[in-house]
């Protein structure tokens, strides 16, 4: 058993209650978000979840994933449904910081700990990080140092007490104990237990040889027939452990299946309806039911998840957000078709993708505004807003044709660097120049050029080297929203490569596809950072639950007042 670090104590924690009652956990639970950690007597001692949620009492049980002993590594993981913890404190740290729902079907949030009113009688710390309970299971008895094997007669007794009275009668907690003494038995244990914890190596008498751990880890789920009815279920998930037909993972995520036929072959059909491809309303990992705009626990949260990954696994994340945002991967059958084409590559251009143009205008706003917010928001240090600005370009730089190839991501970096509130902080940009003169040359030489030209139609769009192509400027055409200015000969040439551009994609959507799943092959994404680079959790941050739901333009030209008061802030006008 490994020696929990002072951090990961259980019985440090003034959340957990040691062995309590389930009628004394409810009476401690007093508003929605209380919750405190108790273990269970019904089952064993296994750690529970208690919580108050919208007026009840619920609670979890927590599952316990024993692995295989090895040096530098935990002997379980503790669960909830999806993801594992190596400590229980781990496990309450992440759902209590990142507002996740304790489970999917009851979406019950804790936020408020309740601590207990004195110091534990007992420590069940490191009984709780054990692969079984300890109270339930005896330990094995040391050989003592003679040419004769242990046999029966020996469990239990100590050097001192050949009887062994003084093993039975004493509580174990009053025994002293040195590094060369043998580890006492807590109770004494009948001759069939003690009979399978014997072991063959040691030359004690044994009924069989013990069973070999498992090389993959196993979910030890309570009997279904004995857990109380008003435990809350759970639908955990383990990775290469099937639990049910229902929840068995896929052997490969979605964006590396085979396509079921030649979509080159395919013929067109009369659209049936508008589609869209936002993924279906689901339980925030990052966000409560209810939240405020610009929550700064959220933005704390946000900000160490960028902080944990380089500028090449954030791109390969928004790649495939966008992707699944403009239906280039993960179009079902019936939503094909009900489109009558095989991508959104081809709907965008339709007069049925309407509704599809418009969420992709939504998108590459809030995301622009997002990363504005991202530099603009640095009260700190000059430093940190250079920092700020050099992690932008390194992301437009892992964005572009030939890495990632996602142009819809860079296009809305690029629009949070160009934006007014971000381009006119003068002394940030210097600073930029001056300690980080690298990323400000590729963002003069290269981004700025590469944009302008995407912008006009004129940069690079074959597959290969761009995964999705720029489809800003016909969305932007076909919507209305912007004109193309400039004399009417130039105008005219732009406008025909829009249009070319246009018909050039929806050409080419298969090619596409299947770059951008050679791209994404092999990769695993982090479920938080993904739901962070939706539409749907991006507006939500900016603007709250309740202002999410207000008019388009309302809520752009608001937002647009507030990055303007954050730059003034931060660099007065002189």
């Amino acid at each position: 058993m490994q020696v929990p670090q002072d951090g990961e104590d259980l019985a440090g924690q003034p959340w957990y209650h040691g062995p309590l009652s389930r009628q004394k956990a409810e009476a401690l639970l007093q508003q929605d978000g209380d919750f405190l950690v108790r273990a269970s007597g019904s089952r064993e001692g296994h750690p529970v979840i208690s919580c108050r949620w919208q007026g009840s009492a619920l609670h979890f049980e927590v599952f316990r994933v024993a692995l295989r002993p090895r040096p530098g590594r935990p002997t379980a993981l503790f669960q909830l449904e999806d993801e594992q913890f190596p400590s229980m404190p781990a496990l309450v740290h992440s759902y209590l910081t990142g507002r996740r729902p304790l489970s999917q079907a009851t979406g019950a949030v804790v936020s408020r700990p309740v601590t207990r009113p004195g110091p534990l009688r007992r420590s069940f710390s490191e009984d709780t990080l054990m692969d079984g309970p300890a109270w339930t299971e005896p330990l094995r008895v040391r050989k003592w140092s003679s040419s004769q094997p242990a046999d029966l007669a020996h469990m239990g007794q100590s050097r001192e007490d050949p009887s062994g009275m003084g093993a039975s009668t004493m509580p174990v907690s009053a025994l002293p104990r040195s590094g060369s003494e043998p580890v006492l038995l807590k109770a004494p244990a009948s001759l069939g237990t003690i009979a399978n914890s014997l072991r063959g190596s040691d030359g004690q008498l044994q009924a069989k040889a013990p069973t070999k751990p498992p090389r993959t880890p196993s979910l030890e789920l309570p009997d279904v027939p004995e857990r109380p009815p008003t435990y809350c279920e759970l639908v955990p998930r383990v990775q290469g452990t099937s639990l049910s037909q229902s929840c068995r993972e896929p052997e490969a995520p979605w964006w590396e299946a085979e396509e079921d036929e030649e979509e080159e072959n395919r013929c067109f059909t009369r659209p049936q309806t508008e589609i869209a491809f936002c993924p279906p309303d689901a339980p925030s990992c990052l966000l409560g039911p209810q939240n405020r705009p610009l929550e700064p626990q959220v933005l704390h949260t946000l900000r160490g998840l960028f902080l944990e990954h380089h500028p090449g696994s954030t791109a390969l994340h928004l790649l495939l957000v966008d992707c699944q945002a403009t239906g280039l991967l993960g179009v079902t059958r019936n939503q094909r078709g009900n489109m009558g084409v095989s991508s959104g590559l081809e709907l965008l251009t339709l007069p049925h993708g309407h509704r599809l143009r418009l969420e992709l205008l939504e998108r590459h706003e809030t995301l622009a505004l997002a990363g504005a917010l991202a530099v603009l928001g640095c009260s700190g240090p000059l430093e940190e807003r250079a920092a700020a600005l050099r992690g932008l370009v390194e992301l437009a730089l892992a964005l572009r044709p030939g890495a990632a190839g996602d142009l819809p991501g860079l296009a809305a970096v690029m629009g949070a660097l160009l934006m007014p509130q971000v381009s006119r902080l003068e002394h940030t940009w210097r600073h930029l120049r001056r300690s980080h003169t690298e990323a400000a040359l590729a963002f003069e030489q290269e981004l700025k050029p590469l944009m302008r030209a995407l912008d006009e139609g004129a940069g690079p769009c074959d597959p290969g080297e761009v995964a999705l192509p720029h489809v800003a400027p016909v969305v932007r055409l076909l919507e209305g929203v912007e004109e193309v200015a400039g004399p009417l000969e130039e105008s005219g040439e732009r406008l025909l490569r829009t249009l070319h551009g246009a018909r050039q994609m929806a050409r080419l959507a298969p090619k596409f596809r299947k770059v951008a799943a050679q791209r994404l092959r092999g990769f695993r994404p982090n479920p938080e950072l993904s739901e962070a680079l939706t539409t749907r959790f991006l507006r939500r941050l900016l603007w709250g639950s309740r202002g999410a739901g207000a008019p388009r333009a309302e809520r752009f030209e608001k937002f647009q007042r507030v990055l303007g008061v954050l730059s003034l802030r931060l660099e007065p006008d002189r």
